[in-house]
């Protein structure tokens, strides 16, 4: 019996029959490009080879080879905004993370975009990528809901490895960052343990290709989210990885930083005349520090590049993978970090042990490298994690692949991670609906990247569009150059400043005075975005020294 056979045999009459073979027509001959987001967590925006890294990163930079980086990609601060933000389009505070769930301050808690997950209000880019016919495969960290219909199989994912909350071990012990069980779900199941030893960065890559081989000869494309929990402490790595970057940081911070720095004019990511966020005041400088001192530092930072090589070793094996299945030439790639580099150093307590230098970057250690590596991941840029200054929200980002004209392009167009889904559907034409499950949803707040992809335009906004940041109470607003931001005490002075970005990356050189005008226009767009979006500023902060 036919296709039209069938369909009438179930009651779907003769428009029923001609849609059931018109949608199998397509399905067989789908050539919509398979779509592969790759995330890496923590990863500074000086890091990678291709950004003027010194750490080994081919793969990465083999991609960027064929396609084009973007220098001036921001997302937010930290990792469930950004990831709220990459999955709906919208703004974090519209999608429900308004605040990171850790750290919700109570005048915030149970108010609209202050969730703590991923919203019901948003359609995530997973499921209309699924109802529009792709298979859509998720591994790694998730980090935008708890609870069974927040988990990635409830929010448009077939198939799933995931880390559910924000962090952790990234070993088969399964411990969190203080120490409790970790929740894992594989295709929306709770794991009861992992496979004796995981990895996180070759595990969740092992998945996607797995998910990927699998699907194969069914006719969708498919849609795969490799949320990397590389490089974000504790840096662990298997055992032929933990000395591999031995002597490599013995000349210390301030000497890799300018070299850094040095080879991002070189390569074009940076002006020559750039600007660059002098070393904090609380660092020593590293000829100050005790021979002690500078063996343990140096040792955080071996470990530390050896995690981004190695997620970069587990990328290329995926890469090689799509080419080995004939793949490869119709898979848009899309590579970035979810935030700047974590310069914030926690006390660990039990059950980490960090006792024995030795040790370090085995299973039950807690290594993270604090303000100082921290300063040389972000390269010029002020800060890092956890701040809207640029160090906290400018992140490297490399797209290649379908729709991608030239090789080794570097754009400098003002980008945001909500660009990121917009550009998804488009590639993929897929519309996006004005409602979702029988509600309206918020309007894309993101513009689709192929105009600069494909070389047709050097900008996706016009010199007037503008975007807004807050989080953790610190404010940012940003209209083509110009960039207003408030940070707090104590990092930041309190009141609102402005920079040029065009001229001053570092964000040196405060002109809220020499242009009254321009900073008065842009605090009336933060404003306007606190309002659109119901931000409620915290009461309690973690990285604000808050009165009384």
């Amino acid at each position: 019996m036919g296709l039209i056979g069938i369909a009438r045999s179930a009651g779907l009459g003769l428009a029923g029959a001609l849609a059931l073979v018109l949608a199998s027509a397509a399905h067989a001959q789908d050539t919509r490009p398979n779509i592969l987001l790759i995330v890496a967590d923590d990863a500074g925006y000086a890091d990678l080879g291709s950004f003027g890294g010194e750490i080994e990163t081919p793969n990465l930079d083999a991609l960027a080879a064929v396609g084009i980086r973007f220098t001036q990609f921001t997302a937010s601060a930290t990792c469930s905004p950004s990831r709220s933000m990459l999955l709906s389009g919208t703004d974090n505070h519209t999608a429900g993370l308004g605040n990171m769930a850790e750290f919700m301050a109570p005048n915030q808690a149970g108010k609209p975009g202050y969730e703590g997950h991923l919203s019901d209000r948003i359609a995530p880019v997973s499921a209309l990528l699924k109802e529009a016919g792709y298979n859509t495969f998720m591994a790694g960290k998730w980090h935008m809901g708890e609870e069974p219909d927040q988990f990635p199989a409830a929010r448009g994912f077939t198939r799933d490895l995931a880390l559910i909350p924000g962090g952790g071990s990234h070993l088969d012990d399964m411990w969190g960052a203080e120490g409790e069980r970790q929740l894992y779900t594989y295709n929306g199941e709770v794991l009861k343990a992992l496979r004796p030893g995981f990895h996180s960065s070759t595990d969740y890559t092992a998945a996607i290709i797995d998910n990927i081989a699998k699907a194969q000869g069914d006719g969708k494309p498919f849609f795969a989210y490799l949320a990397l929990q590389a490089p974000h402490d504790p840096f662990q790595l298997p055992a032929d990885w933990r000395d591999r970057y031995r002597g490599r940081y013995d000349q210390g911070y301030d000497v890799l930083r300018a070299q850094r720095i040095d080879r991002m004019k070189t390569l074009g990511i940076l002006g020559p005349e750039a600007t660059v966020f002098p070393r904090l005041p609380d660092i020593p400088a590293w000829a100050d520090l005790t021979e002690a001192e500078r063996q343990d530092s140096a040792r955080r930072m071996e470990l530390y590049a050896a995690m981004v090589a190695h997620m970069d070793a587990n990328i290329g094996q995926l890469i090689g993978s799509l080419k080995t299945a004939g793949l490869y030439d119709n898979t848009l790639i899309i590579f970035l970090s979810d935030n700047g580099p974590e310069g914030n150093l926690m006390p660990m307590g039990a059950p980490w042990d960090n006792s024995r230098p030795e040790d370090w970057g085995k299973a039950g250690t807690f290594i993270q490298y604090g303000p100082a590596w921290a300063q040389v991941s972000a390269g010029p840029l002020r800060l890092y994690k956890g701040f809207l200054s640029e160090g906290g929200i400018r992140v490297p980002m490399i797209v290649s692949g379908p729709g991608v004209a030239g090789s080794g392009r570097i754009s400098a167009a003002f980008t945001h991670i909500t660009d990121v889904p917009a550009t998804i559907l488009d590639a993929a034409q897929v519309p996006y609906p004005e409602a979702f499950e029988g509600h309206p949803i918020p309007p894309l707040m993101g513009k689709s990247l192929a105009p600069v992809l494909g070389a047709t335009s050097d900008q996706i906004r016009s010199p007037t569009d503008w975007i807004g940041w807050e989080l953790f109470g610190n404010r940012a607003v940003r209209m083509g150059d110009w960039k207003l931001l408030w940070l707090c005490e104590p990092q930041g002075t309190g009141d609102w400043q402005l920079y040029d970005l065009a001229t001053d990356p570092g964000e040196t050189r405060d002109l809220a005075k020499a242009q009254p005008e321009v900073a008065a226009q842009l605090l009336a767009l933060w404003e306007a975005y606190a309002t659109r979006n119901n931000v409620v500023l915290p009461d309690r902060s973690p990285v604000c020294a808050m009165p009384g």
